[in-house]
């Protein structure tokens, strides 16, 4: 593809796109489709020889199309927000076709020096203190997997990064609520603490962790010998958008040696209106957390801030 052909198919996609987003309420929002029923339209074999744009294209149309839950439809309420901007979208084709990559400072100086200001800006509006700054992952999974590695080399004073978790005497343990989301476990898990290390802390009547059976649950396990590493805090649970009681849960790690996380992937946005701001109170007493633009901002995804 030279540089006339993609000025050429880049105007078609950007209108066909333009198209589909002013005519998107018209689609089915979940597609009938029968599982196995898209495979059985594409060929088996991977081409041996290339195909026309416009071929590729109609195949897309008339196969893909049809397959597609429409995430942008008006009526479409499941999982959880994932609003992408039509000028998010033309953010993705710019970066796309610039192809640069932010390894390291060197490697594109601009786009470090454009991401911390971006994630600076971002801490301005919710609000936060001057003592924070981040950086942008790709999920809040992710986020959540790196806090805990944060948290794990910082109880061990870094010496499970020569002999591992297997290395120390005693388990690690992390808590979080009963109503966290699945990624917390799963990144327990690749940090190496083990599922039976995270201890799932009971809620009150408003689906917020108990601070007092963390406190309880927390003693328990000193008096077990293990070693209580982290707690995981939500703001907005993906079940019910419940808030947990970040002043009381900051107090508590503070007291106990923890690293706090909290996972404000769902409603940290919110926190742009002054008045939404009573849903973290106690946040500044948080060592690490995260917030998803691609939820509520119109970013394109995936796009997380840590």
């Amino acid at each position: 593809m030279d540089a006339e052909e993609f000025r050429r198919i880049g105007h078609q996609l950007i209108d066909w796109i333009a198209d589909y987003r002013a005519h998107i309420a018209t689609y089915p929002v979940m597609t009938p489709t029968a599982p196995g029923a898209i495979r059985g339209q594409l060929p088996p074999t991977p081409p041996t020889r290339p195909e026309p744009f416009e071929q590729i294209f109609q195949d897309m149309e008339q196969i893909i199309v049809p397959g597609l839950v429409h995430w942008q439809h008006p009526r479409f309420y499941g999982y959880f927000p994932a609003n992408a901007a039509l000028s998010s979208v033309l953010g993705d084709y710019l970066s796309s076709g610039l192809g640069v990559l932010g390894l390291a400072w060197q490697s594109s100086p601009a786009l470090t020096e454009l991401e911390e200001v971006a994630a600076d800006w971002m801490r301005q509006m919710v609000g936060l203190s001057e003592a924070w700054s981040g950086v942008i992952e790709d999920t809040a999974s992710v986020s959540t997997l790196i806090a805990l590695l944060c948290a794990r080399e910082r109880t061990t004073d870094y010496s499970s990064v020569r002999g591992g978790l297997q290395a120390e005497a005693q388990p690690l343990v992390v808590y979080t609520s009963i109503q966290s989301h699945s990624s917390v476990e799963k990144a327990a898990l690749l940090a190496g603490f083990g599922r039976d290390n995270v201890h799932a802390i009971a809620t009150d009547a408003t689906y917020a962790m108990d601070a007092d059976v963390l406190r309880q649950t927390i003693a328990a396990d000193r008096a077990r010998g293990q070693v209580p590493c982290a707690i995981v805090a939500t703001t907005g649970t993906t079940a019910s958008t419940a808030l947990d009681p970040l002043a009381a849960l900051a107090d508590i790690a503070r007291a106990q040696g923890l690293w706090l996380h909290v996972d404000a992937a769902m409603a940290g946005s919110a926190m742009i209106v002054p008045e939404y701001r009573w849903m973290w109170q106690g946040i500044e007493g948080a060592d690490s957390l995260v917030l998803n633009p691609h939820k509520w901002l119109g970013a394109n995804f995936d796009c997380s801030l840590f």
